[in-house]
């Protein structure tokens, strides 16, 4: 992926004693502009939980979806939980299910059991507790059970 290398030596930095946010920063930026959508996902989990930057969700949802939009499975599942809340968008739980079904087919594990708890409540899907089970019990089989 472009700006791979520019990426890694973010998280590089990031991951330093004493890290200089503002070089990692500047580094995820640089990445973004090449459109590093790891990098574009990191930027948004920034803006989401105000790290190094002031918070702001819709700043945040705009570059979660965009990394969301190219099969990031972290930032699909960060977009479910966001259209399921209404954190940075309208809350919209058939967008939560169909992102939470992406990050699932991407191999994001909790997303797993996120697609069970739907099917089995019916939240942006038809109920269908056969189906719930299945998922649940998958993300079980991962050790995962919330």
């Amino acid at each position: 992926m472009k700006g791979d290398r520019i990426y890694q030596l973010a998280l590089k930095k990031a991951l330093m004693d004493n890290a200089d946010l503002n070089e990692v920063f500047a580094l995820l930026m640089k990445a973004k502009k090449v459109s590093n959508y790891k990098a574009i996902y990191a930027l948004g989990t920034w803006y989401l939980f105000g790290t190094h930057v002031k918070k702001d969700v819709y700043k945040a949802f705009e570059l979660l979806l965009e990394a969301a939009e190219n099969n990031i499975p972290e930032a699909c599942f960060d977009i479910a939980n966001s259209y399921e809340e209404g954190v940075g968008t309208v809350k919209d739980v058939n967008q939560a299910f169909v992102n939470y079904m992406k990050a699932a087919l991407l191999g994001h594990k909790q997303s797993i059991y996120e697609v069970g708890r739907l099917y089995y409540y019916g939240i942006g899907v038809k109920k269908d507790k056969q189906l719930a089970k299945v998922w649940l019990d998958i993300a079980n089989f991962y050790g995962i059970s919330e």
